[in-house]
């Protein structure tokens, strides 16, 4: 915009005031796309294959029951299916639980974009999780009484635990329902549905609190059976930081797989992911601090030299957790890809070892009881993996999910 003096024959320039200029710089934030493309590849081939496998060993489960296909036994009656579907899946879930608690309780709205993607994981893993229950009851056709109240335990940790989780799969999907309907092209119901989603959105966060928190409650009743270096007043909170870190690492690891499997530039996301990464190290450090503050305190710390398996498990478990913290506390790391998905890895490794030897290593009910997973129950783990990673795979190609940025040559 110019303007002629009235004095003069220079023209005199009226700069634009700042805010014109931050709106002229601000790039417009991606909206979310549908990838599109054929349904059958390798991949996909591969995954239903897996998922074939596993079908064939759930049709004997539920025909000559749990013996015929697991090691579980009267000294271990949770197996490999219970610690995966409903304490490490759910984990892995909190993707959409970690950003809401970024977007809508610190309104950071800058992040908004990745909460979609997040929330896709978090459908999928909260859903066939509970779903995946079913599988390890031992009488699987009364799974209807957790929703009978005249059969509900109130008092009971693992009441808690199924309530939240069965209430949060429907949140989920109600918070999820938007992407159908921009892709039905229903925009009153889901303008209509948006002056409700803030109630949607409070439970989104407190449910996951409560179940994830009541996980470590679980192990806290088991008492004594816990060995000392896991068993502790705190679990809760651990398994509530452990969780939160989860979150944000799973949302790294499916930004970073996305870009390579779907050949899409994410380099408007890698400062967002660079700012998760600093949120992963914060946690994770004090995860760290309580765990080692509390195994001094007990007296504990000790034992860490002396309980012999479980000794190396947990160094192993501890090295993949501090890993992350000692790479993202350099900026420089926070700022490449690379480094920030081998520490998102870590994380999620050291986390998963941490729920797998709080609930399978560290318990022992006595001598004379052992436990390790049959090869068909890990093959059924696997294909409830593989359902997830498919649906995941049709849901970004035929809704609006991914951020609308990609390139072919993204994957370079």
């Amino acid at each position: 915009m110019t303007m002629t003096t009235s004095t003069g024959d220079t023209p005199m320039v009226n700069h634009p005031i700042p805010s014109e200029v931050a709106n002229r710089n601000r790039k417009p934030k991606p909206r979310a796309t549908a990838l599109g493309g054929s349904l059958v590849s390798p991949v996909t081939i591969a995954l239903a294959a897996l998922i074939g496998i596993a079908l064939f060993f759930l049709a004997q489960r539920f025909t000559y029951g749990l013996g015929a296909v697991t090691n579980i036994n009267n000294g271990y009656p949770w197996g490999i299916w219970v610690v995966w579907d409903v304490v490490i899946a759910t984990g892995f879930a909190c993707g959409g639980y970690a950003m809401a608690l970024v977007v809508y309780i610190l309104n950071k709205g800058e992040y908004h974009h990745l909460v979609r993607p997040a929330l896709t994981a978090s459908v999928f893993g909260y859903s066939l999780g509970g779903l995946s229950v079913l599988i390890d009851l031992g009488r699987y056709w009364n799974f209807w009484h957790i929703l009978s109240p005249s059969y509900a335990q109130t008092g009971s940790v693992m009441f808690e635990v199924a309530a939240c989780i069965s209430l949060y799969v429907l949140v989920l999907w109600v918070e999820f329902s938007p992407t159908f309907l921009e892709h039905l092209g229903m925009t009153g119901v889901r303008k209509a549905l948006n002056k409700v989603m803030f109630v949607f959105i409070g439970l989104g966060v407190l449910l996951p609190t409560m179940h994830q928190s009541s996980l470590g409650s679980m192990l806290v009743v088991y008492g004594y059976q816990i060995h000392p270096l896991w068993q502790t007043p705190l679990l809760p909170l651990l398994f509530l930081l452990s969780a939160v870190c989860m979150g944000y690492a799973i949302v790294i690891v499916e930004a970073a797989v996305a870009a390579v499997g779907f050949k899409r530039d994410i380099a408007d996301e890698l400062p967002l992911l660079s700012k998760l990464g600093k949120i992963i190290m914060g946690v994770l450090a004090a995860f760290l601090i309580i765990r080692f503050g509390d195994l001094i305190v007990r007296g504990a710390v000790f034992k860490v030299f002396t309980s012999g398996i479980k000794s190396l498990m947990f160094v192993i478990e501890m090295a993949a957790l501090v890993y992350p913290v000692v790479v993202l506390s350099n900026p420089a790391n926070r700022a490449r890809l690379s480094k920030l998905l081998a520490a998102a890895m870590s994380m999620l490794t050291g986390a998963v070892l941490y729920r797998i030897d709080a609930f399978l290593v560290a318990y022992d009910t006595g001598p004379g009881w052992h436990y390790f997973p049959s090869a068909p129950e890990i093959l059924v783990t696997i294909g409830v993996i593989a359902v997830e990673v498919l649906a995941y795979i049709v849901f970004v190609r035929k809704f609006p999910i991914l951020p609308g940025h990609s390139t072919s040559t993204a994957a370079e």
